[in-house]
């Protein structure tokens, strides 16, 4: 029997389930765009694939629902792939095994993949359902909506026919979201020289984990601890106080996620392990002090290990050191029109070493395009100033809101009527498809709803099982309330 099988709405998680089984990180979606093809097929159903990789599933309308205008309902496939750096997963070709704990579905030690396997499922639940009475409904499917919304930018104009749509990309049951953030990348690059091990010397190994990480949209303004931050904020008050060497760096993963672990290995003088030892044991105290009860899982800790052959040259990790403290972390400036809205922010995401290069990378969000640049400017500065060479990615725009929605009147009028009360409606500071979908589909009506999701992007993430429900009697209430055309 499987795990969810006694939970509603019971198509919903039963697909959900079978996508838990599928690999399906950015840019490796082959196994999960065959499955989508091969239900389409199995269930007679008009289907099509881009050069891309997006891929589109037609329901024909019930009988005597032929005249309602035709819908789409939006999900991308990809996932975030992060885990606990010391949980065994293969990300190639070992399922995630979803768990429930109390009202909430999670899994250990990985993400869940709820991000949007929910909406994925909820899709191939109303595509296999023929009891549900709709228009003709469109199910977009889109591909690496998290490394860089390669799927939604490559969209073609007649790709579906659709000018209303309905994105199952969102995590808060009970807020209907009407415009999204812009978002870029910045990355910088830096050489340094590496130099040999002198004799007489010790290493140690720096370790940080248990931060509670997060949606770098999200959660970007919550105050949540940002590994590469702290570990640099370490290293740069040790190389102030005693003579140190850094050999590694490894903080972050995805440019999307706060950090939540960064290891480093650094040289000293044999003289000066134990006060370094005791200093870093009071570095974490105070570090614990400042965050409390916000992040009370960090964890801190530092071991001899073996020598690594050589270390960064002094005026680059001087210059490192010093550029990653001045480059901005967190939320930069409030909406003036939305209230508890983050208007613009940056995520200091990752840093990589390898071999004799140093990659840091960063994601700008904003709600203004203009702001977007301004605070990737910022960021490009301070990467310039330790002589790394600088790019920004091509990014993508924001979706502005729009209070008069026929669709939003729709969905809103559904949610009194099922749950007797009004949503929230709000727009949201994470990135959504919906931006570059409008750009190319002119005109088109848009919303988007999901359930409750916690900890996306973090091996914490959960779906509230309750929630689940409520999506779904939502969704199809407005599928079956789309207009005339």
């Amino acid at each position: 029997m499987s795990v969810l099988s006694q939970l509603k709405p019971t198509l919903v998680w039963q697909y959900f389930e079978e996508i838990c089984k599928i690999p399906r990180l950015s840019k490796n979606e082959g196994k999960i765009r065959k499955y989508l093809l091969d239900f389409a097929r199995d269930n007679n159903l008009e289907s099509k694939e881009d050069k891309i990789g997006n891929i589109l599933i037609i329901r024909p309308p019930s009988p005597g629902m032929e005249n309602r205008k035709t819908v789409v309902l939006q999900s991308h496939l990809d996932m975030v792939g992060e885990k606990n750096a010391d949980y065994p997963h293969d990300w190639s070709k070992d399922p995630i095994i979803p768990v429930v704990e109390g009202g909430w579905i999670a899994t250990k030690g990985t993400t869940l993949g709820a991000d949007d396997g929910m909406g994925i499922a909820s899709q191939l639940a109303i595509l296999k359902d023929k009891n549900i009475k709709a228009g003709k409904i469109e199910c977009l499917f889109t591909v690496d909506e998290e490394s860089g919304m390669t799927g939604a930018i490559n969209l073609k104009p007649d790709f579906f026919s659709g000018r209303i749509l309905l994105n199952l990309d969102s995590e808060d049951e009970g807020i209907l979201y009407i415009g999204c953030a812009g978002g870029m990348d910045t990355v910088g690059t830096m050489i340094y020289k590496p130099e040999p091990v002198a004799k007489g010397m010790a290493a140690l190994e720096i370790s940080l984990t248990g931060l509670r990480g997060g949606h770098s949209g999200d959660e970007i303004h919550k105050g949540f601890g940002n590994s590469v931050k702290i570990m640099n904020r370490l290293l740069w008050n040790l190389s102030n106080q005693f003579q140190i060497s850094l050999s590694k760096f490894d903080g972050g993963n995805l440019r999307n996620a706060i950090p939540r672990e960064a290891f480093a290995t650094i040289v000293v003088k044999k003289s000066s392990v134990n006060l370094i030892l005791k200093w870093i044991e009071s570095f974490y105290s105070t570090i614990l002090e400042e965050f409390r009860d916000l992040e009370k899982d960090l964890k801190i800790s530092a071991k001899k290990s073996e020598l690594p052959l050589t270390v960064m040259d002094k005026e680059s990790q001087n210059r490192l050191l010093s550029s990653l403290t001045c480059c901005p972390h967190g939320a930069i400036a409030w909406s003036k029109e939305m209230d508890d809205l983050v208007e613009t922010s940056t995520n200091l995401a990752s840093v990589k070493f390898e071999d004799r290069t140093i990659k840091i990378v960063t994601t700008q969000r904003s709600s203004i395009e203009s702001s977007k640049h301004d605070v990737a400017a910022m960021v490009e500065t301070c990467l310039k100033l330790a002589g790394a060479e600088v790019i920004h990615s091509q990014g993508y725009p924001g979706w502005r809101p729009n209070m008069t929605s026929e669709i939003l009147k729709i969905t809103l009028n559904s949610y009194k009527k099922l749950f007797g009360k009004m949503p929230n409606v709000r727009a949201i500071h994470a990135g959504l498809e919906c931006g570059l979908i409008y750009e190319k589909f002119k005109g088109i009506d848009m919303i988007s709803f999901g359930p409750t999701i916690r900890g996306a992007h973090t091996p914490e993430e959960k779906i509230e099982i309750k929630t689940a429900q409520m999506f779904w009697n939502l969704l199809l209430d407005v599928i079956s309330n789309i207009p005339l055309k």
